[in-house]
């Protein structure tokens, strides 16, 4: 086997990407921080009962697990952040109020999550903790939105369901909640006939209302649809009634312009294109994605042409019971590598161009040029032209003594 050959689904990051990735991390955090979202750090490497607290069983299939070799416990590689920041607001702060916390890292899982995904995700989110009512849930929407449009995503569609739809069926009926587990399996893959199969015993109210939800799809007319088909339960009520509390609140930021479009350096190509979300849809069979931790609202974000979710969160109220605190809780997260393939975000950088030369003059100007938070290419002798990663515009050129900033395309 070649020295030089990854592991399937693992990839290096060159230089145009990473670069691109650094900048929509870090317009991300700053986004997230104008919101008043404190940034934590939360190790790679944990014991794994803390990893996987309040988390389902897919998660721990994702897990890479290994042994410690200082204390002989098995620990995990984390495959997702939300669990640690969960534990971090539950166990080392301890607030009593509302906690905003954000986050940026690498994670690990075993196999990808969807076509053409990493197993190497790096995982950006932001998670609102110590607030039950749907105000939290408009503003991590509202977040969600903004940031779409502000890494320069064209068309993004927005999916809302709620966990507590398909969940208060379930237990609704003994029967249903002993099969509960394939019957979410069914549902998450919208395997009809297996739905069928699954549900053929079960009273016809719970039966009906389940083989339901699957086509509960679409505009604001699914949630019409689901006040007539569905039960009057009080969990399905109050479901019904966040869900046209959020797309109202949607509609509102859309339509105000609150994410301006191209608020992200892109290329002159995209920048003709509309950026952010441009339609809000419903998905009432939605138990919450990948790792099945979700109580409450479920979103999810997509991107005409890209196979995969570019964002998923929602409501996880139950997360940090196992740390101390059952605490209300809401985010979202987003693959920044994922992110940097389908932005619209230039990969190129700006940067001033100056040619190779102790002289003293040249050497200052060029530390002040830095020092004020520019890039400045010092060109080594016979590689004059090899600059393709970046965008040279301007060069430091010598005049009357003094070396001065000029246009490259005027000279």
């Amino acid at each position: 086997m070649s020295i030089w050959l990854l592991p399937e689904s693992i990839a290096d990051v060159l230089p145009s990407e990473a670069r691109k990735s650094e900048n929509l991390r870090r317009l991300l955090l700053d986004r997230f921080r104008a919101y008043g979202y404190e940034m934590v750090m939360p190790p790679l490497l944990e014991y794994l009962e803390s990893l996987l607290a309040g988390a389902g069983d897919d998660l721990a299939l994702r897990t890479f697990k290994l042994v410690d070799q200082l204390s002989g416990r098995t620990m995990g590689v984390r495959a997702d952040i939300t669990p640690q920041v969960s534990r971090i607001d539950a166990h080392l702060l301890n607030r009593a109020g509302v906690t905003r916390l954000c986050y940026a890292g690498p994670t690990l899982e075993t196999r990808p999550r969807g076509l053409h995904a990493t197993r190497e995700p790096y995982q950006i989110g932001a998670e609102l903790y110590g607030h039950a009512g749907i105000e939290a849930d408009i503003e991590i929407q509202q977040l969600l939105i903004d940031c779409a449009g502000r890494v320069g995503l064209g068309g993004v569609r927005l999916d809302l369901g709620h966990a507590a739809i398909a969940t208060s069926l379930l237990a609704s009926s003994s029967q249903a909640a002993a099969q509960a587990y394939a019957i979410s399996g069914a549902l998450a893959s919208k395997d009809v006939p297996a739905l069928q199969a699954l549900t053929q015993t079960l009273d016809a109210p719970i039966r009906d209302a389940l083989r339901a939800l699957p086509a509960l799809y679409g505009g604001r007319e699914v949630l019409d649809r689901a006040r007539a088909l569905l039960p009057a339960l009080p969990e399905i009520v109050r479901a019904l009634d966040d869900l046209t509390q959020l797309a109202d609140a949607a509609a509102a930021a859309l339509q105000s312009g609150t994410v301006a479009a191209g608020s992200a350096p892109t290329s002159a190509h995209a920048a003709d294109r509309p950026t952010g979300v441009s339609s809000v849809q419903f998905d009432l069979a939605d138990l919450g994605g990948t790792y099945q931790y979700h109580t409450g609202v479920i979103f999810s974000a997509y991107v005409d042409g890209v196979p995969n979710a570019i964002a998923r969160g929602g409501r996880y109220d139950r997360i940090g019971r196992l740390f101390g605190r059952d605490r209300p809780a809401i985010g979202f997260s987003m693959d920044l590598r994922e992110l940097a393939r389908i932005s619209a975000v230039d990969a190129r950088s700006s940067a001033i161009y100056a040619p190779w030369t102790q002289d003293a003059g040249l050497r200052a100007a060029i530390a002040a040029l830095r020092d004020a938070g520019e890039v400045v290419i010092q060109s080594l002798p016979g590689h004059a032209h090899d600059l393709d990663e970046f965008a040279c515009e301007r060069e430091l050129v010598a005049q009357d003594g003094q070396w001065v900033l000029v246009s490259r395309q005027t000279r």
